[in-house]
């Protein structure tokens, strides 16, 4: 037959309670063992009996472990407060709090307020000083070019400009500048028409001319009369 459930209770009998501790005990510090052996963890145990007497069982060394979760549960407290703070930054959990302590958070709140638009502000004119220092560089840059530019334009003017004969072969320069020293013989229309006539009629060209003299001659006598009598 199987063993019967125990009930989970206080042990009025002190001799059958300090057996069952000591049982119970090895027991305890066996499978601790057997735990850290096999799941690689680290495993601390502090026991202490009714009469105050301490037993104890770690898989590494007591102290640093203890060390270490006092670290943790530090830093977790750490962490839930700063949490909480900054809930009630957003306005948040003020459940609970006192006046006073609204006030102070309203202070911090404050200042909060006043330091970003310090901050603001600051970036702001850092920015427009940066843009104030480009914005001179690009003038001075303009002022370099256009210097460029005007000495370009009197290096050109200052320069002979080539003439058109240079860009001829050289066996043709020389008739070029040979023709350009004939002098020209232009004839106007009327004269040339003139001539046309008088050769046809068989009369020079001198006596063409005096033919003409007197008629151009008539004409303006006549377009001064007019313009006296208007």
């Amino acid at each position: 037959m199987g063993r019967g459930k125990i009930e989970i209770k206080k042990i009025e009998n002190i001799n059958s309670r300090q057996v069952t501790f000591s049982k119970r005990r090895a027991g305890l510090l066996k499978k601790a063992k057997e735990l850290s052996v096999l799941c690689d963890a680290e495993v601390g145990i502090i026991i202490f009996s009714s009469t105050g007497k301490l037993y104890e069982f770690c898989s590494s060394s007591m102290e640093q472990m203890l060390e270490s979760q006092l670290e943790v549960i530090s830093l977790k407290e750490e962490i839930a407060k700063l949490q909480k703070g900054y809930m009630q930054m957003m306005g948040k959990e003020l459940d609970g709090l006192s006046f006073k302590e609204l006030q102070n958070l309203e202070h911090l709140l404050s200042e909060g307020i006043l330091s970003v638009k310090d901050k603001k502000e600051q970036l702001l004119i850092e920015q427009l000083e940066k843009s104030r220092m480009h914005e001179q560089r690009a003038m001075m840059e303009n002022e370099a070019l256009r210097k460029q530019v005007e000495e370009l334009r009197r290096s050109s003017k200052s320069t002979p400009q080539p003439s058109l004969v240079e860009f001829y072969p050289p066996d043709r320069r020389q008739s070029l500048q040979i023709s350009s020293k004939i002098p020209c013989s232009c004839t106007t229309v009327d004269e040339r028409a003139g001539s046309d006539t008088s050769l046809h009629l068989g009369l020079s060209s001198n006596a063409y001319l005096k033919r003409k003299g007197p008629k151009t001659e008539s004409i303006l006598i006549d377009s001064e009369s007019q313009v006296a009598s208007e």
